[in-house]
Order: C-alpha cells, then sequence, then structure tokens
C-alpha cells in the first residue's frame, strides 16, 4: 500500500511539473466557476426577456455586457448557463459511464471463460450500431428530455473502457497478489473491487480525462441537431446551433458560446496528454 501510495504521489509530480497540462487546468477551473457561479452575479437568468434591448450589442455600460439575442434574453447569461449544462452532463456523464465501463470489464476480464466470452459478445453486438442512430433511438425510448439524453449518452459510452479495463483485469488475474487474495478465501467480488480496479487506476484516470470531452461534445452534437436540450434551456450545443443560423447577420452569437466549447476541449485533451504522460509506466 505504501508503495503504491509513493508511486501515486510521484505520478502527480510528474503532472505537476507539465506546464502546458497545469495552465489547462487552472484555466478549466476558471471556465467551470464562471459557468457555475456567474448567473447568480446576475439579476435575471437567461430565460428572461429584457423588451428594451431586443438584439442589443456589445456594450460594458449596459446590463447586458455581451448583448441579447433576438428574444431580449442575456447572452452572457445564457452562454454560462448552457456551459453548466454541458459541464455537469460531461462530467457526471463521464463518470458514469467510466464507472460502468470499469466495473462490467473487471468482471469480465477476472472471471474469464465462458462469461467473459459472453460479455464481451454482448458490447461487440453494441459496437455494431451507429452511435448517432442508437443515441436518437434511446432517446427516444426514453421519452426525451435531459434524462432521456444524459442515459442515452451514457449507454453508449460505457462500452470502450470496459473493453480496455477487460484487457487489464485479464492480466492481473494471473499476478501473484491475486493468487494470494484467492487461497486467502476473498470472494471473487471482493477481489474485482479491491485489487483489479484499484490496480487499473492509472489507465482509468487517463481515458476518463477523455471521456469527459467526448460526453461534452456528444451532448452538443445532439443539441445541435435538436434532439438534445431543447429551448428555451440554453446548453452550448442548442446556443451554437441558433448562433450558426444567424452567423451571416450577428456572428457573436456563434462566437461566444463556441469558442467557450473549443476552450474547454482543448483544455481537456491538453490534461489528458498530462496525464498520460505522468501515468505511463514506460515513460519512467
Amino acid at each position: 500500500m505504501a508503495r503504491s501510495l509513493s508511486t501515486f504521489r510521484l505520478q502527480l509530480r510528474r503532472f505537476a511539473a507539465n506546464r502546458l497540462a497545469m495552465v489547462s487546468l487552472a484555466l478549466l477551473v476558471l471556465i467551470a466557476l464562471g459557468c457555475f457561479l456567474g448567473p447568480y452575479a446576475f439579476p435575471f437568468n437567461g430565460e428572461d426577456a429584457d423588451f428594451d434591448f431586443i438584439s442589443a450589442p456589445i456594450d460594458f455600460g449596459s446590463p447586458h455586457w455581451f448583448g441579447t439575442d433576438d428574444f431580449g434574453r442575456d447572452l452572457l447569461v445564457r452562454v454560462l448557463e448552457g456551459g453548466r449544462v454541458s459541464l455537469s452532463i460531461g462530467f457526471l456523464g463521464a463518470l458514469t459511464a467510466g464507472g460502468i465501463g470499469i466495473l462490467y470489464g473487471a468482471v469480465a476480464g477476472y472471471a474469464g471463460g465462458r462469461a467473459d466470452r459472453l460479455m464481451m459478445r454482448a458490447v461487440e453486438v453494441l459496437y455494431g450500431f451507429p452511435y448517432v442512430i442508437l443515441v436518437i433511438l434511446l432517446s427516444l425510448l426514453f421519452g426525451g428530455g435531459n434524462l432521456a439524453l444524459f442515459a442515452a449518452i451514457v449507454f453508449t459510452l460505457w462500452l470502450t473502457p470496459a473493453v480496455i479495463v477487460r484487457a487489464q483485469a485479464q492480466s492481473l488475474a494471473k499476478r501473484e497478489f491475486v493468487e494470494a487474495a484467492r487461497a486467502g478465501g476473498m470472494t471473487p467480488w471482493s477481489i474485482v473491487v479491491e485489487h483489479i480496479v484499484p490496480n487499473c487506476a492509472s489507465v482509468v484516470i487517463v481515458y476518463g480525462a477523455l471521456l469527459v470531452p467526448e460526453v461534452i461534445l456528444s451532448e452538443s452534437f445532439l443539441s445541435f441537431l435538436g434532439i438534445g436540450i431543447k429551448e428555451p434551456q440554453a446548453s452550448w450545443g442548442n446556443l451554437i446551433e441558433t448562433g450558426t443560423a444567424a452567423m451571416d447577420t450577428d456572428l457573436r452569437l456563434l462566437l461566444l458560446p463556441g469558442g467557450l466549447l473549443a476552450a474547454v476541449l482543448f483544455c481537456l485533451n491538453f490534461i489528458a496528454d498530462g496525464l498520460r504522460d505522468a501515468f505511463d509506466p514506460n515513460d519512467r
């Protein structure tokens, strides 16, 4: 245990030494704080219409610093509230999908034999469905809405973590410490939870950092298509869709949500690169 903690601290120090990853982490935290706390600094929310400021331009002397849309709704507040929705779905979706995939893959890899073959055949069947069509069908099946979108994204994104962890679990199941735990009378479930899953931590952490932008992109893409977050509730996806329709007349409606989404995705990818370098056993 002490050796594992020492190794983990060394990995954290390696990550902290990566300047690009740390700058990206700081910027991501600032954007997240702005999205979750920023709207409370204004006396109105993103759905309130101000009919005295219809399609108002950027004016830092007015109540609406970045102007309003065609309905008089404050653009900055809507973008921050949309970011709250997109980031919440991204992080919670990645955590849920990753958790399901980790447990599924660990159980399959440790069990081996027929159980492993049956479990992985199910994964292969789900892999065979086109992603967008599967998400649309699941959204319709769950009846639409935010919860349906969240469930559909999670249901389709736990597959890759399961395959990755299963390969790790197959290798770990043959290690001496697992054999010792089995000989000591530990149940298979206890071995999976206490030995297999913790020893897959480095792979899980790195892939989890890559899963978050995948979930955010999935939500934004589906909302852009009109089958995700619906108006009047804002998300970066449907705000970008609105901005795309008005880009010939008001490019501001596209640049603000699109710029924040791009910044978050870049930050997450740089953080994932830093985690990969820090946790890669071949780079020590």
